[in-house]
């Protein structure tokens, strides 16, 4: 089993590194965006960003896993605390009020608040047929990470407080609410995924985002956990199950 890494590592992809090779992995560090033959056998996993995963995969038969991309916004508002529209950005250029938005799966679109539609990227910039997630604007006290495994969450961290990155173990509350989660809407995801929940200015969980695993930072989790669910999200597209193929990036 083969750890495919990018040219440039963050922090939490030098932990599962060393994680995987303390299991015994191999660990390999493109330079680029060429797989060398030797790579191109099977049994391959990958820890990336989204655009190099797209780059790599596949040449190395790896079936990239996410959350399909109007997920947020299919979600119940008990789930939400808040009105989430999964919608072309041509639309969204019509808004008259401020509101967050963002790529649903990566960050072609910068994640911010943006005062109304005419501050979005432009159709010079952007494809008017690109699908944005627009949310009501809330405010998160604390959030979290959860690493989700057939339908379990098998680790997490504190990521941001107030705002600020501030990692640190996980709460019993966002267990709790990430339980809770997945016994209501798990089946709509792919067995190995990170979700984003928070707590929000007046005291309710509310799910944040669902974001790849094998494309998100650890922050405090315990990283052996976090590799079991990166090497499922990204693994060879021989093994899927049948559940997960339609959650194929």
């Amino acid at each position: 089993m083969t750890l495919v890494l990018p040219p440039r590592l963050t922090a939490s992809a030098r932990t599962l590194r060393d994680t995987a090779r303390r299991r015994g992995l191999r660990t390999v560090q493109l330079p680029d965006f060429d797989v060398p033959e030797g790579l191109r056998d099977g049994g391959a996993h990958l820890h990336a960003g989204p655009s190099f995963a797209d780059a790599v995969a596949p040449a190395l038969g790896i079936a990239p896993l996410e959350a399909p991309a109007d997920w947020l916004a299919r979600l119940p508002v008990a789930f939400t605390r808040r009105e989430i529209r999964a919608v072309p950005i041509r639309e969204a250029y019509r808004l008259r009020r401020p509101a967050f938005v963002k790529s649903p799966n990566d960050k072609g679109i910068p994640a911010l608040v943006y005062a109304d539609g005419s501050r979005l990227p432009g159709p010079d910039a952007v494809d008017p047929g690109t699908v944005v997630l627009v949310s009501d604007v809330i405010v998160f006290a604390a959030e979290y990470r959860l690493y989700l495994l057939d339908g379990h969450v098998v680790c997490g961290s504190r990521y941001a407080e107030g705002g600020r990155l501030r990692p640190a173990p996980l709460s019993a509350g966002a267990l709790a609410f990430g339980a809770d989660l997945l016994a209501a809407a798990g089946h709509t995801l792919p067995s190995a995924i990170v979700v984003d929940a928070g707590l929000t200015d007046t005291g309710q969980w509310a799910v944040v985002e669902a974001n790849a695993a094998w494309a998100s930072g650890c922050y405090a989790s315990d990283p052996d956990r976090a590799l079991d669910v990166v090497l499922r999200a990204a693994g060879p597209a021989g093994h899927l199950t049948e559940r997960d193929r339609a959650f194929v990036r």
